[in-house]
């Protein structure tokens, strides 16, 4: 869903740190506003609400999602200092975590069915982690134990595991939460 509003820009000042994946960094609106431009859209990313006063141009606002990054449809890579953006902007909407490592054979089988499930499930959100040696301090967070373990969170909770390459038990699990 996207709202058009009319925008005339507060001071604007060149911003060089925005991490814009491939996308072209735009001028920073203000110390807590910045955003990335596609041709698509512009992805203005703020702790609180912009200003926004008469003229003639406009933007659009994306929803919370994709300010924060995650693309309904499809798994989206996180690590230690997107995940938690992620889950928070997700609100109530469910959330399924695959916890893998580069190394592990059956995360190697689980990810291409783990991609077909976020092509099926477009009201969940697929993330993956490496619990690579950056990524510790999150995967310990989260209490993984071994891998693939697959975490499934609403409202910002862990509510059910699936640990191991267990198809079918994650689906039933992702089904569960979905309906409850």
């Amino acid at each position: 869903m996207a709202l058009r509003l009319p925008l005339t820009p507060p001071s604007i000042r060149p911003s060089t740190s925005l991490p814009c994946n491939g996308k072209q960094p735009i001028a920073s609106l203000s110390d807590s506003k910045s955003g990335c431009f596609s041709s698509k859209s512009l992805n203005v990313t703020s702790r609180r609400s912009i200003g926004v006063s008469g003229g003639n141009r406009s933007f659009k606002v994306n929803s919370s999602l994709d300010i924060a990054g995650a693309t309904v449809g499809q798994v989206t890579e996180v690590n230690k200092d997107t995940f938690w953006p992620i889950v928070n902007a997700a609100g109530d909407k469910t959330v399924v975590l695959d916890m893998y490592t580069q190394w592990c054979g059956p995360c190697k089988v689980m990810a291409p069915k783990f991609q077909e499930l976020s092509e099926k499930y477009l009201d969940v959100i697929f993330l993956k982690l490496d619990c690579n040696q950056d990524n510790k301090p999150l995967a310990k967070e989260l209490g993984i134990k071994v891998v693939p373990t697959f975490k499934i969170l609403k409202n910002k909770m862990v509510v059910k595991e699936v640990t191991g390459a267990k198809y079918d038990d994650l689906v039933h699990a992702i089904d569960a939460v979905r309906t409850s």
